[in-house]
């Protein structure tokens, strides 16, 4: 809704998007394009990868963590729609942050995390991407050491064009975005086609597995907890706000409409593929949605659809690792991190030196984590900066604009900062390898920080002794 304060009834700057002075870059998305970006950045790894891990917690009730996901995905949404409009620039969590707040150890703390949630995204679509590939040659026996090999080099493929260097532009998202699409729909049309046939049984999508112990309380927020990871990429799409033609207008309707459009998908997957498919079997490797093809359709060509769900997995895990190797260098080059990581190869201007460490940063994580805590890892981390950023929004109320822009009922930042941290907390079953992975890459970070401070330090006392001498 718009903001009535003051004079932002003037819809100067903000009417095209320049309302901080301006812009250097070409205004090119339209309300159109900018959709497709914001659905294609959601859809990919966590429904494709993950439905049979959120079945595994719940049981046959696996549609209720990936609308409960939606629900807190949407409160968040409208925080960031906000501060989009309000300051319609790139920049995202960090930014906020650092106007919000302006503690430059938290802006880092949030900079890092996000860099983090794209490595471990990245790797758990290494590992569904090498999952999906032992299905689409039809390999038998023991996948384990053939998937790690393969999620290896793919990761290493990935780290190349990261190196050669790579345009990204909306209209190859289109083309991606179709294909993902096209995936899911496939899955959605054999679940209907199964019920119109009496095939499959329908009466599991209100049953509850808690054999585990678990209350079911317990079990779904848990299960929520690991399927919000599907739900992220939407904060994404704030960074296209200087490309994107008047801003303020458009992107409260396309951003509400994409993340309505993917929890619809994501709700229909996950009823369609319990009730084709037994969620104890759903749970077993890292192919679910292979499994939902192969019982509704058996004639269906299981290896095109392995293919698609690569593609989207890759296209996942190149934007990701883009994202946080160039987070690094844009941090190194604030100072805010060691030097060397700010290097770029002369020719092809690419930070070889942040790609290499993310890289290596991936092959650890492909390692060390399995599927479900990689996705589980990053939602986690980003349930966190999620938790800030709707802090940040009601910090930032104080700081009035001369142009309209929408407004988030203060309700709904409040209740989506709670649920944020709840989810992110123990109380929400959140397994413990979780914050085992996210602890060490944190103090992977604070190491990074720690030598930054140590530096400038001694630089600092050098200076000092160079005037005293003086």
């Amino acid at each position: 809704m718009p903001d009535s304060s003051g004079t932002e009834g003037k819809r100067t700057a903000a009417g095209t998007g320049d309302a901080e002075g301006g812009t250097e870059l070409k205004r090119v998305i339209g309300p159109g394009l900018l959709l497709l970006f914001i659905v294609g950045d959601i859809l990919g790894t966590g429904v494709y990868a993950l439905t049979g891990k959120v079945a595994a917690e719940v049981g046959g009730a696996v549609w209720l963590p990936f609308l409960l996901a939606f629900v807190v995905a949407m409160l968040t949404a409208t925080s960031y729609l906000e501060l989009v409009t309000k300051y319609p620039r790139a920049g995202g969590a960090a930014a906020y942050t650092n106007r919000a707040f302006g503690i430059h150890f938290l802006t880092f703390i949030v900079t890092f995390a996000v860099m983090c949630s794209g490595l471990t995204s990245a790797s758990s679509a290494s590992k569904a991407f090498a999952a999906n590939l032992l299905s689409a040659l039809d390999v038998d026996g023991d996948h384990a050491r053939a998937t790690m090999i393969i999620a290896l080099a793919f990761m290493a493929g990935i780290s190349l064009i990261n190196l050669r260097g790579v345009g990204e532009s909306v209209k190859t998202n289109v083309v991606l975005t179709i294909v993902e699409v096209t995936g899911l729909m496939i899955v959605i049309a054999i679940g209907a086609w199964a019920v119109l046939q009496g095939d499959g049984e329908f009466s599991r999508v209100g049953e509850f597995d808690t054999t585990g112990g678990e209350t079911a309380f317990g079990a779904v927020t848990a299960a929520t907890a690991l399927a919000f990871f599907a739900m992220v990429g939407f904060e994404d799409s704030v960074n296209m706000a200087e490309e994107t033609k008047d801003p303020v207008r458009i992107f409260p309707r396309m951003m509400l409409i994409g993340l309505t459009i993917t929890g619809v998908v994501y709700v229909l997957v996950a009823i369609a593929s319990v009730t084709l498919v037994a969620p104890s079997d759903l749970g077993e490797g890292e192919t679910p949605l292979l499994k939902v093809v192969e019982a509704g359709a058996p004639g269906f060509p299981l290896d095109l659809f392995a293919w698609i769900t690569m593609f989207a997995v890759s296209n996942s895990a190149l934007i990701n690792m883009l994202m946080a190797s160039r987070l690094l260098y844009g941090m190194s080059r604030e100072r805010a991190l060691p030097a060397p990581l700010g290097r770029i190869l002369p020719r092809r201007r690419t930070p070889w030196v942040a790609i290499t460490f993310t890289t290596l940063l991936a092959f650890l994580l492909i390692g060390y984590a399995d599927l479900g805590a990689l996705g589980g890892t990053t939602s986690l981390l980003l349930l966190c900066v999620f938790a800030v950023v709707n802090v940040a929004v009601l910090v930032l109320r104080r700081d009035r604009v001369e142009h309209r822009h929408f407004r988030a009922p203060t309700a709904l930042p409040v209740i989506g900062a709670v649920l944020c941290v709840y989810l992110a907390g123990p109380l929400a079953g959140r397994p413990a390898d979780d914050y085992r992975i996210a602890g060490w890459l944190m103090l992977i970070g604070l190491a990074l920080w720690a030598c930054v401070w140590l530096a400038n330090r001694m630089l600092g006392r050098r200076r000092n002794a160079d005037r005293s001498a003086d």
